[in-house]
């Protein structure tokens, strides 16, 4: 570490916290309070809310709790998507170190003190730490289940690491800002992803990042199978465009539930087409089905009982809602590649 790097150090950094907001008033009450309880100085801690023209009562909550509070702002986003609202707020923050926070989100009371430390110690380019995932009904118990096992989500390392390592991308990523000015912002084109481009981006530059999961926030999921199912829809079909991006940053068990679909569709097409056609679909269904019970009843017999028949349709619904978004995601931005 240099003498400027030491120096920084021990005067603590300013950092800025970046929201992008769109009708969140039932969540974004704890999570701004989760931030005012941060044990880093607050007069070095800066946080800007964009607000993407909530049709709720976002924009006057949020006003009410920050009315007092010094080195807060809240902006409007006018093309609403998260990527434009941190850009915005990127525009204007003057943290040395910035991250992006999520408005489904609360953090530790040590969050931010512990990954500008992170950051230092480990002389990498971006941090970040693990995720809780939770919910409040017994359906999105199940989908936080599946969402933080290795079946529902492959091996992505910063969900499933137990000890700090390199990944190749984290859930809000603290970073300074030069990396910012070196690789630029968020790709206005996504409407999801737009965090895993920028750390493709980053490690395509050279980049280092890596996950210290003794730090974790804690995430609301999602309560139900059909707000789950939109939202993987939704990873799956702008996950094209940072295949078109980045193809050397892909990983394998990205294409997974694309290759599942693929089989399921060319199953039924050969139902209909050929009288042994029937043979391939139950063959593929019936080792889909046996492996997501075996699963689901491994994760119940560890997490409950009452979980084991919510687990095999939250499953489900991540492969093949993602498997589908993957799929036209291809058709739809063909003309890209």
């Amino acid at each position: 570490m240099n003498k400027q790097e030491n120096s920084s150090r021990e005067e603590k950094p300013v950092v800025s916290l970046l929201l992008a907001v769109r009708n969140e008033e039932n969540h974004i009450i704890a999570c701004l309070n989760s931030i005012f309880e941060q044990d880093y100085p607050s007069h070095l801690l800066e946080v800007i809310i964009a607000d993407g023209r909530s049709t709720d009562r976002t924009g006057e909550v949020i006003n009410e709790l920050i009315k007092h509070k010094k080195n807060y702002q809240l902006i409007d986003n006018p093309k609403i998507i998260q990527s434009s609202g941190w850009n915005l707020a990127l525009d204007i923050c003057n943290g040395e170190i910035i991250s992006i926070v999520s408005g489904h989100i609360t953090l530790p009371n040590d969050y931010v003190s512990e990954l500008v430390d992170t950051l230092y110690r480990t002389r990498a380019d971006m941090v970040g730490g693990s995720v809780n995932i939770i919910s409040q009904t017994k359906v999105g118990q199940a989908i936080c289940i599946a969402m933080g096992s290795a079946f529902g989500v492959g091996n992505a390392r910063y969900r499933l690491a137990k000890v700090e390592e390199e990944t190749d991308t984290v859930f809000m990523g603290f970073c300074k800002r030069s990396v910012y000015e070196k690789i630029g912002g968020y790709d206005e084109n996504l409407i999801k992803n737009q965090d895993d481009e920028f750390s493709y981006r980053l490690r395509k530059a050279g980049g280092r990042i890596i996950c210290n999961p003794q730090v974790k926030s804690t995430y609301i999921s999602r309560s139900t199978y059909q707000s789950l199912w939109r939202q993987y829809f939704q990873y799956g079909f702008y996950k094209v465009r940072v295949l078109q991006k980045h193809p050397a940053q892909m990983r394998p068990r990205q294409f997974v539930p694309l290759l599942f679909v693929l089989a399921l569709i060319l199953s039924l097409v050969l139902t209909a087409a050929f009288p042994w056609g029937w043979i391939p679909l139950v063959s593929l269904v019936g080792l889909y089905t046996f492996a997501n019970l075996a699963v689901s009843l491994m994760l119940a017999k560890r997490e409950g009982w009452r979980y084991f028949w919510l687990l095999p349709p939250a499953f489900a619904t991540i492969h093949i809602s993602y498997g589908l978004g993957f799929l036209f995601g291809l058709f739809k931005f063909y003309d890209k590649w």
